[in-house]
């Protein structure tokens, strides 16, 4: 079981680093100038993604009366901005691909920082009946080392050597996207007794609704055209898995019914984020062109 442990760890860290470094790859010093510059633009994704979307998670899991562990990951996902599929919810929408790419990266980075401090403040308010509380520092200095440096190293070699960031980018993108179907079928099968236990509850519910409330406000509290605000719509409704994991891993022991949960949410929202996705792609012609108004 240690062994096992020990691997699923390994796969964990390579699967957040590597998703970083993809994103790094991915990335434009003009793309993520157009949001840093696009001040209502970024004021309002921080507060829907650092501030109000947390706040909708700790308010469902005790709408839902969640048992502990569902209620920490729901809360652990809904602190963690930037997943990196909210760029893809972009590509499938026929969004602002651009924007929607360097929003999800800026929310990562920042989210790397945020995601402890918030975590701890709504598990120490929230009444578990556990004194549950989470070692800050070292969260905050392990998720940093996780997704900052390798973002930072992709960002330097796209614009110190761009052809060769072109090249490895497919690869990247490719060890992300597979190392994280292997961490989520490992907690699915791994802890497969608490995910079942899952359904009878309304874990699976609290997700969904999660995704899809975090898909509304995201919508409205953004600026620009349709296509944008529904763009920033898709990012806030994916949240980023690594820091999450990272978090249980520190904090909870990875102690399973918190995996189990942790994958039956994820899955949940994704599960409310695709459809709306597709069906905003069904009203669009086609892909539209990036929109960099204030």
């Amino acid at each position: 079981m240690d062994t096992l442990h020990m691997l699923f760890n390994a796969v964990t860290v390579i699967f957040i680093a590597a998703t970083m470094f993809a994103a790094g790859l991915g990335a434009t010093i003009a793309a993520l100038r157009s949001i840093f510059t696009n001040v209502p633009l970024l004021l309002l994704a921080l507060l829907t993604n650092m501030v109000l979307i947390p706040l909708l998670g700790w308010g469902m899991g005790a709408l839902f009366s969640l048992p502990s562990a569902a209620f920490i990951a729901l809360v652990l996902v809904a602190s963690s901005p930037g997943g990196p599929f909210g760029a893809k919810l972009a590509m499938v929408q026929n969004g602002d691909v651009v924007a929607g790419a360097a929003m999800q990266v800026l929310l990562a980075t920042v989210g790397s920082l945020t995601f402890a401090p918030t975590v701890n403040a709504i598990l120490s308010a929230a009444d578990l009946g556990k004194g549950i509380s989470l070692d800050v520092a070292t969260l905050v200095g392990t998720v940093a080392l996780l997704q900052l440096v390798p973002f930072a190293m992709g960002l330097l070699l796209r614009r110190y050597s761009e052809p060769t960031a072109r090249s490895w980018h497919p690869t990247a993108a490719a060890v992300s996207n597979v190392t994280f179907l292997i961490v989520l079928a490992g907690m699915l099968v791994g802890n497969w007794r608490d995910v079942v236990a899952l359904l009878g509850s309304l874990a699976l519910l609290a997700g969904f609704v999660l995704a899809a409330a975090a898909f509304a406000v995201g919508t409205l509290l953004a600026t620009g055209p349709p296509v944008r605000r529904t763009t920033m719509g898709g990012v806030a409704a994916v949240r980023n898995a690594g820091p999450a994991l990272a978090a249980i891993g520190i904090a909870f022991g990875n102690q399973p019914a918190v995996l189990g949960a942790l994958a039956a949410v994820l899955l949940s929202g994704l599960a409310a984020a695709l459809p709306i996705a597709t069906m905003l792609s069904g009203r669009r012609s086609g892909p539209a062109a990036p929109d960099n108004t204030r």
